[in-house]
């Protein structure tokens, strides 16, 4: 390994510092490249014709070297900010993309954005101070960031990363934080965002260098793509080609995919890089190439412009073997510049709009407040027995036990920053309590290992008035290949239920008390805990809620704030819902077990969109006000939602359609629309849907969009259609009938 390594730095610096040879020997004098009043396709298209063939290769790399005699400064493309500003020291740390997923809040979203940009912005203008002008690896303003790959099975360990499994939501979320993230300006990006993993990703994790995902081209248009569309109209600055194959071909080497979908169909003009070592994939674990240059040239022909590995070394040699000509690599080389020369990496020190952003921003105050707000929306309530939450303030003594409510690891999940501050849950509930009320802790059990005993909980609970268990799991048990320590699957989970110790530990805790139980779930994935239910008076689901998930939990169980999230996920009653893990067919063709609440025939333990409230509404109406302004809409909807509870509350109201009866293979019903509304106690608001052609197109077997003439049904409500949100005490949902022609 120490003799590979120091070979590829040798090829590294050979391309970097090559000499000066053909068109780059033949540059003119004036910098173009150099000036921000130029356009950034003017800039680009200068530097390339300076650089030699060696400087070329070495700038489609995610390390690109310094190119000393044009005073080019080193650049690492990698940074990433999934929920903050990460793996880059101190930051905010807002709530886990899949807890972001539950707000169903766009404007959220994009505020979260804006101010992880600021921050990063700040880092990076101090690291180029601190390194002559160079970007090391995370200080860089080119984020491989949001992933938005479909949450399709609740097993991959990756799913926490995320806005859930819906492909609306996914694209409306996912498109916020791009605008957020990348900014309003016209001629600069603020920081570059990238939409991955292109296009069909999501797992198993142990097999992913090698996977083949085989999906049909109506699953691949009604499910997988639609998302990256979204963030590709919205404008987003790099996608990343996954690491699997899809029917057969490496995403990364996938010429429908990258060439006549991304670019030809989308008009895509951005850059794609590919996952860490994708390349190496195509011919050590797909074995699709026989060898590096062969991968590397596929890949610069397929339009992979930035690297993240060291395949593209091996450019000189394809060049060599008339695999790939220095006319392909100028191709591959234009978008990656292109989007430097946006960003502003090569403007003149301090003449950028951003050039002036301090350290101040960084986990400032006003982020710490909205973090705080994101996590609060964030959190859902499932379960709240005879209105036992929120608890009184007038409580003497407070309980709190369970793996997670002093760990520090149960508020980040992964691709995290760390912050100065991070309120654990135990800590928010004693920063909370009543004046009078005391608090006591002991953690009761382990994580996902039996102990011989309850480590004395339920002595310490049998006094109090309530008790507090968080519960859970965290990124030990559930993550990437390779980061989830505690985990022995790849990070993927095979059990999607709460562990068993953890069951057992509630059940002894249930028998040795009479108090209410309330129950906080951390994790980034649905938790199969049927047994949690039926124990529990009160459940949330908090997820990984980020550093002010403490506080965020104890406003909610005191009441000093009303949840709102709901589930951006459906929760299974036990594994045996499931299709296979490896089978991407949604409708589940070979196991009759459909995907997601839009396929799923069995009842599961909590449907997608469920959330509950402490205040209570009541849908008094839906009316089509407008009829159709034109051909491509089908009328304006109003919802009329009442707040008969006593407290305040905001209601995500969620517009659903199922296509007419007798659809061959359609959703069942599909999000198309949401509008969050605020309704004070005793109060009456209004959500308007203006419906238009678009949201009735089906996918059919051939892949194309199509309006089918019959009866559409549409239903607005706080949850997805469906008898178990009844059960669950959701508000009933409102239909109308809507004839296409």
């Amino acid at each position: 390994m120490l003799i590979t390594a120091l070979a590829l730095t040798i090829v590294h610096l050979a391309l970097a510092q090559a000499p000066p040879a053909g068109r780059g020997s033949d540059a003119p004098a004036v910098e173009v490249f150099r000036d921000p009043s130029r356009s950034p396709d003017e800039r680009a298209a200068d530097l390339l014709g300076r650089l030699t063939l060696g400087e070329k290769i070495s700038q489609l790399v995610n390390d690109s070297p310094a190119i000393e005699r044009l005073g080019i400064p080193a650049y690492n493309w990698w940074s990433e900010c999934l929920h903050g500003v990460a793996r880059a020291g101190r930051a905010t740390v807002f709530p886990q993309t899949i807890g972001l997923g539950a707000t169903f809040d766009d404007d959220l979203v994009k505020q979260i954005a804006a101010a992880i940009a600021d921050e990063a912005r700040a880092k990076h203008n101090a690291a180029i101070a601190a390194n002559g002008g160079n970007s090391p690896q995370y200080s860089g303003l080119t984020f491989w960031t949001p992933n938005i790959n479909i949450f399709r099975d609740p097993r991959w360990g990756r799913g926490q990363e995320t806005y859930g499994e819906d492909p609306f939501l996914t694209g409306v979320l996912g498109a916020a934080f791009v605008r957020g993230l990348q900014g309003d300006d016209p001629n600069h990006i603020k920081a570059a965002a990238c939409a991955k993993h292109f296009a069909v990703h999501s797992g198993p994790e142990p097999l992913r260098h090698s996977f083949d995902a085989v999906v049909s081209p109506m699953d691949l248009r009604e499910t997988y793509l639609p998302a990256f569309h979204d963030l590709v109209k919205a404008g987003v600055a790099g996608v990343m080609c996954a690491y699997n194959r899809l029917d057969g071909e490496p995403c990364c080497g996938n010429g429908t995919l990258l060439g006549d979908i991304l670019r030809k169909e989308w008009g895509f003009e951005g850059y794609v890089v590919s996952d860490c070592g994708a390349l190496y994939d195509m011919y050590q674990g797909h074995k699709t190439s026989k060898d590096a240059a062969k991968a590397a040239a596929l890949a610069v022909k397929t339009g992979v412009n930035v690297e993240c590995g060291h395949v593209y070394y091996e450019l000189p040699k394809a060049v060599e073997r008339g695999l790939v000509m220095e006319k392909d690599i100028d191709a591959a080389l234009l978008p990656g510049l292109r989007v430097r020369m946006r960003l502003g990496l090569f403007d003149p020190p301090g003449s950028g709009p951003y050039d002036r952003i301090g350290m101040d921003v960084v986990d400032s105050p006003a982020h710490r407040a909205l973090a705080h707000r994101a996590a609060v929306e964030s959190i859902v309530l499932l379960k709240n027995k005879d209105g036992v939450l929120p608890l009184k303030k007038s409580i003497k003594r407070l309980a709190v036990v369970g793996p997670n409510a002093a760990s520090v690891q149960a508020l980040l999940g992964n691709y995290n920053g760390l912050s100065s501050s991070m309120v654990t849950v135990l800590e928010g509930l004693i920063g909370h309590s009543p004046e009078g009320c005391s608090v006591e802790y002991t953690q009761g059990c382990l994580l996902n290992e039996k102990t011989g005993g309850s480590g004395g909980a339920v002595w310490m609970s049998q006094g109090a008035d309530a008790v507090v268990a968080v519960m859970g799991i965290t990124s030990l048990l559930e993550g990437e290949e390779g980061d989830a320590l505690a985990n022995t699957n790849g990070g993927d989970r095979k059990d999607i239920g709460l562990p068993a110790n953890q069951v057992e530990f509630l059940k002894e805790l249930r028998r040795g008390v009479h108090i209410p139980i309330i129950v906080v779930l951390t994790g980034g994935s649905p938790i199969a805990c049927p047994e949690v239910h039926d124990l529990a008076d009160a459940v949330l689901m908090a997820w990984y809620p980020g550093e002010e998930g403490g506080a965020a939990v104890a406003d909610v169980l005191f009441g000093d704030a009303n949840p709102s999230g709901k589930l951006p996920v459906t929760v299974p009653r036990s594994l045996e819902q499931l299709p296979p893990f490896e089978d991407y067919s949604m409708s589940g063709e070979k196991s009759g077990k459909g995907r997601t609440y839009r396929y799923m025939t069995d009842e599961p333990l909590y449907p997608f969109g469920f959330g509950l409230s402490y205040a209570k509404f009541e849908y008094q109406d839906l009316r089509k006000l407008v009829e159709p302004a034109g051909e491509q809409e089908m009328g304006t909807l109003e919802a009329v939602v009442h707040n008969s509870g006593p407290v305040d509350g905001d209601e995500v109201v969620q517009l659903y359609i199922t296509p007419p009866a007798g659809t061959k293979d359609a959703p069942q019903a599909s999000l198309k629309a949401v509008r969050r509304v605020h309704v004070p106690a005793g109060e009456t608001e209004l959500a308007s849907f203006k419906v238009t052609r678009e949201m009735f197109e089906v996918v059919n077997g051939k892949g194309e969009r199509v309006v089918l003439k019959g009866e559409y049904t549409v239903q607005v409500g706080g949850c997805s259609p469906g008898s178990r949100g009844l059960e669950l005490d959701a508000t009933p949902i409102l239909s109308v009938k809507i004839r296409a022609e």
